[in-house]
């Protein structure tokens, strides 16, 4: 997996086994004997969407290409706890050296995707998707960004360069919604950039309106309360076409429902990557150690 701009899993994992291993597992290369092989079965230890099966497995090849994955789940399956998800086989201190670094992956992944399930399914029904924000962790948003997909939600932009997105501080900048609207559009023209869709936060009725007396690809409404986004989304689809329409901030479990029913067509959640608490796995020996 690689994205403009984005290291590949290789990289990374190259990256995080240098920051564990460092120059070498001194309590494996005490104990365990350098022949010593074992079988172990990485399972979950709670309910979650499983999500980053490639980086485990890129994880123990990178430690040992000699190490055999027998993945049982793929990215985007409902585990329980006890479930298992990998088995490993080969060199035992190939396997311990390998073990926190898979786990930190497919844990992490794991719990952006186990999130991302919940918040989809508390706005089932409804015309809304659940989409990330650039709230991702650096270096890992392609992994993160696939596990939102995982979880059932969906991709915003992957960064700055595929939407243009205009914000308060472009607005401040610009001196304004329309202005800042118009230099986008104007600069986009003139770099041959039309492919390239154009979003404006809005904070106030005021401000959805001269958005649209503007035009755009979609229309951002930030912090507002229901009754606005309300009032909001019946002026917007009163445009043909309408822009798209998203809802931003505050968007908790308990209130994206609420939001949803709006009729918003979008709902960033920026917790699905900055919040997301790990799913629990483990990985462990399922028999005794055979020397060869």
């Amino acid at each position: 997996m690689h994205l403009q701009g984005q290291p590949d899993i290789g990289t990374l994992v190259r990256a995080a086994l240098a920051e564990d291993i460092g120059t070498g597992d001194v309590t494996s290369l005490a104990t365990v004997p350098a022949s010593a092989r074992a079988h172990a079965r990485l399972v979950a230890k709670a309910q979650g969407i499983i999500a980053g099966t490639a980086a485990a497995e890129t994880v123990f090849r990178a430690v040992d290409p000699a190490v055999v994955t027998t993945l049982h789940v793929a990215d985007g399956a409902h585990v329980g706890s006890g479930d298992l998800v990998l088995e490993v086989a080969g060199l035992a201190r190939s396997l311990l050296a390998a073990e926190r670094t898979a786990l930190n992956f497919l844990g992490r992944l794991s719990g952006v995707a186990t999130l991302t399930a919940q918040y989809v399914a508390a706005v089932a029904g409804t015309r809304a998707r659940i989409i990330d924000t650039r709230k991702t962790t650096p270096g890992w948003r392609a992994l993160e960004k696939s596990a939102v997909r995982a979880g059932g939600g969906t991709n915003h932009r992957q960064g700055l360069y595929d939407m243009a997105l205009v914000k308060e501080n472009h607005i401040r900048a610009a001196g304004g919604i329309t202005a800042a609207l118009r230099a986008c559009r104007s600069y986009l023209d003139a770099h041959n950039m039309r492919g390239i869709r154009i979003e404006v936060e809005t904070t106030s009725l005021a401000e959805v309106d001269e958005a649209l007396a503007v035009g755009c690809s979609r229309i951002m409404l930030d912090n507002m309360s229901l009754d606005q986004m309300r009032t909001a989304v019946a002026r917007i689809r009163e445009r043909m076409p309408a822009p798209e329409i998203e809802a931003s901030g505050d968007m908790t479990l308990d209130r994206v429902r609420a939001v949803a029913e709006t009729g918003v067509d979008f709902i960033s959640v920026g917790a699905l990557t900055h919040s997301a608490p790990a799913l629990d796995l483990s990985l462990l020996f399922s028999s005794s150690l055979r020397i060869t």
